[in-house]
């Protein structure tokens, strides 16, 4: 059996579930308002923008999201029916697909980005100092790199 949280541990552990969810419910409250896009859409449309030609491969994309393959496909299916990206074979090998940004993607994405920038600040940045986020920088990156280390291990 695994050994119980100390009260301090409890009080973090509580803390951080409590307003991680609390933070995303808004940011996805302020997301749909604005854009009439959910968070996991523009997640995808961020990665795509971002990413050589704007295109990546179904499985990359998938690990990037944490998103299990029939659940990605899910998401790329309902952005495609929108116009937002679209599927195309890789030039490479012709076996896998990717996902590919469009123009009305990108478009969408330009539109959505400043809401979404004032909906961070106003939410999460604005409340904390420069201290504050450095130590949120140095625990999130170190909790995910060994996260996702033991991910590709299993």
């Amino acid at each position: 059996m695994a050994e119980p949280l100390t009260p301090t541990e409890m009080a973090g552990w509580r803390a951080y579930i409590e307003s991680s969810q609390l933070l995303m419910t808004q940011l996805e409250e302020d997301m749909r308002a604005e854009s009439g896009l959910t968070f996991n859409d523009y997640h995808v449309l961020v990665l795509l923008s971002e990413a050589p030609d704007g295109r990546l491969r179904m499985g990359e994309l998938a690990s990037r999201l944490v998103f299990s393959p029939s659940r990605l496909t899910y998401q790329i299916g309902s952005m495609e029916k929108r116009g937002l990206v679209a599927r195309e074979s890789c030039p490479e090998d012709r076996r896998g697909s990717e996902a590919v940004l469009t123009a009305e993607g990108l478009r969408t994405l330009r539109e959505a980005a400043p809401h979404h920038l004032r909906s961070v600040r106003a939410n999460f940045m604005d409340g904390l100092d420069e201290t504050e986020i450095a130590v949120l920088t140095r625990v999130f990156t170190r909790l995910g790199e060994r996260l996702r280390a033991e991910r590709v291990a299993q």
